[in-house]
């Protein structure tokens, strides 16, 4: 399934996208899309059961915002140099263990609302990467398989930082990584069974129309599988956590001199093959 959340910031209702690219109310069916509606079968069934059914109507589309695909995230575990082609485009070796660091909840916007540019900013960067999100409590998983049962679902994330704030500033990255709509997510939640093979999908993004970023979950250090199992040994996930599992190569911190760093104006494109396409305006906070 195809879950997705629409209205006004702050407002959302929950609803489904069909097979034929209609957008259906859930709100009769469902409170909203949350970590206790995804680690509820039953009330997964119930959704199954209603667009089966032909009995969730439809929404109209028109002026009808996009938010976030998930609601009260608990919290979002991100993973750094997770792809052998941004390590080598970096100079960084490629580490022993997963990297990890945060992003606050608070960073998450719609996959279409503006992203600001933050205060005396010079290095904003984007990002495309894979977010999984945790479906059943999860705390020292014993194997990839496991790993896997834990994962209720796939979102496009956008993973914008600001570089100097990250690598320059002191201290931890997290300076560069949770500023104000920093996290855009979605457009949809689209459930594990139809995504059949995490390592196999298309990452994609462009920044004025120009192609940056074309790559492949294949070229991930850690796939989704052993990133979902080794976090699980440090900290436990519960379901509507979120992890972002890296990007690939094409960020401006890999690029020549000058770097093409955005700034206020810049419109910037996101995708990943079945799980739809992000676009944001970026302008100065």
């Amino acid at each position: 399934m195809k879950l997705l959340r629409v209205g006004t910031a702050g407002s959302e209702r929950p609803a489904l996208l069909d097979a034929e690219g209609t957008l259906r109310d859930l709100s009769g069916v469902v409170l909203d899309i949350d970590g206790p509606l995804l680690a509820d079968d039953a009330a997964l069934d119930r959704i199954r059961a209603a667009a089966d059914a032909g009995e969730l109507p439809a929404l109209d589309e028109t002026g009808l915002r996009i938010g976030p695909p998930l609601a009260r995230i608990g919290k979002i575990v991100c993973i750094g140099l997770n792809y052998h082609d941004h390590a080598r485009e970096t100079g960084a070796e490629p580490p022993a263990e997963p990297v990890i660091f945060f992003k606050a909840a608070d960073t998450v916007v719609g996959p279409y609302d503006t992203v600001l540019v933050p205060r005396e900013s010079t290095q904003t960067d984007w990002e495309v990467e894979l977010a999984v999100v945790i479906g059943r409590t999860a705390r020292y998983l014993g194997s990839h398989e496991e790993a896997l049962a834990h994962v209720a679902g796939y979102a496009v994330a956008h993973d914008v930082s600001e570089r100097e704030f990250q690598l320059e500033r002191g201290g931890t990255w997290d300076k560069g990584k949770n500023c104000e709509t920093f996290n855009p997510l979605g457009p949809w939640l689209v459930t594990a069974d139809e995504v059949p093979d995490p390592q196999a999908l298309g990452l994609r993004l462009w920044v004025n129309g120009e192609l940056k970023q074309n790559g492949t979950t294949a070229e991930q250090i850690f796939g989704v599988a052993e990133v979902v199992r080794y976090v699980s040994q440090f900290m436990t996930l519960y379901p509507g956590d979120v992890i972002n599992t890296g990007t690939p190569a094409g960020v401006a911190l890999g690029a020549p001199e000058p770097k093409p760093f955005l700034r206020a104006g810049d419109v910037v494109e996101v995708e990943i093959e079945g799980l739809g396409r992000q676009r944001q305006e970026f302008k100065d906070a």
